[in-house]
């Protein structure tokens, strides 16, 4: 991780911390992290991306970390989101980017390809459907119902908060693994991400990007169309996503391609980099 520097970019009305690494004048690459990652969720793409010649982009998106924090949820729609993300690629490049994203970050780069798709060169989207898909298909999907009931407590003020903090943050803690899989995650790691939460106003700014679906409408002014080429990537496991969105994306938005990854989760990126990063390298250089 020595290689990577750091800085903060005016974007959209806030500053925006960001890791940066390879050639700047290497295909420009941003990836975005999902909930409740920063831009450490992507350490394991980091490095092969700027060896293989990208410019590598790598924000604590709007509300994580060392990024601006606005208060309110109106802050947190989706378009603003995917506005922060506009400016960061014409900071840096002249042209398209290529944008992946993982969980909410995979959101954003979705509603980016499909309606600002002058910006996108190829999206790659890692477990999360599009989401005009999984508005349109949840309703009717009773099994995903569970998997998203998670949402509507978020949606609680105060409570939620609380309750995500408590015991050194053990629920956030144990959504993605962190101290249960030292094969995976250092001691620093644990560390790292704890620092993150613990932020002055991170965890409500976090938890509002789930907020502001209800103002924000996640999808709900995007036609389930997508010009741009992409490769959706799915860990098989994933408890907060059924397949079945993956499928319906793959079904309703043809020009693209779907992979399953056995033995994995929603944190695929994690638990099978190498997988992950070959296919991304062989997806990118076609």
């Amino acid at each position: 991780m020595n290689d990577i520097t750091f800085q903060f970019i005016e974007t959209n009305g806030i500053t925006m911390h960001v890791a940066s690494a390879g050639p700047k004048d290497g295909p420009l690459a941003v990836l975005l992290h999902g909930f409740p990652e920063f831009w450490y969720g992507w350490k394991n793409q980091i490095k092969p991306l700027a060896d293989a010649g990208y410019h590598v982009v790598v924000p604590d998106q709007r509300g994580y970390n060392l990024s601006d924090k606005p208060v309110g949820i109106g802050h947190y729609v989706i378009d603003a989101l995917r506005d922060d993300i506009i400016g960061l690629i014409t900071h840096f490049s002249l042209e398209k980017a290529i944008v992946i994203g993982h969980d909410w970050g995979g959101a954003v780069a979705w509603h980016l390809a499909s309606t600002r798709p002058q910006y996108v060169e190829k999206l790659i989207a890692v477990n999360i459907p599009h989401p005009a898909v999984m508005r349109k298909v949840t309703p009717f999907y009773p099994p995903q119902w569970k998997k998203s009931s998670y949402i509507a407590f978020f949606q609680l003020p105060e409570k939620p908060e609380r309750r995500l903090s408590e015991d050194n943050y053990r629920v956030l803690d144990h959504a993605i693994g962190l101290s249960e899989r030292p094969s995976l995650f250092s001691c620093e790691d644990v560390q790292k991400y704890k620092e993150a939460w613990g932020r002055k106003g991170a965890l409500t700014a976090m938890l509002n990007w789930y907020r502001a679906i209800r103002i924000g409408g996640l999808g709900s002014a995007v036609p389930i169309a997508m010009p741009i080429p992409y490769r959706l990537i799915w860990g098989m496991n994933d408890r907060a996503l059924s397949k079945k969105l993956a499928k319906e994306t793959k079904r309703q938005i043809p020009n693209g391609e779907l992979i399953f990854i056995d033995d994995a989760s929603h944190w695929v990126n994690h638990e099978k980099p190498d997988i992950v990063n070959h296919l991304i390298h062989e997806y990118l250089q076609r």
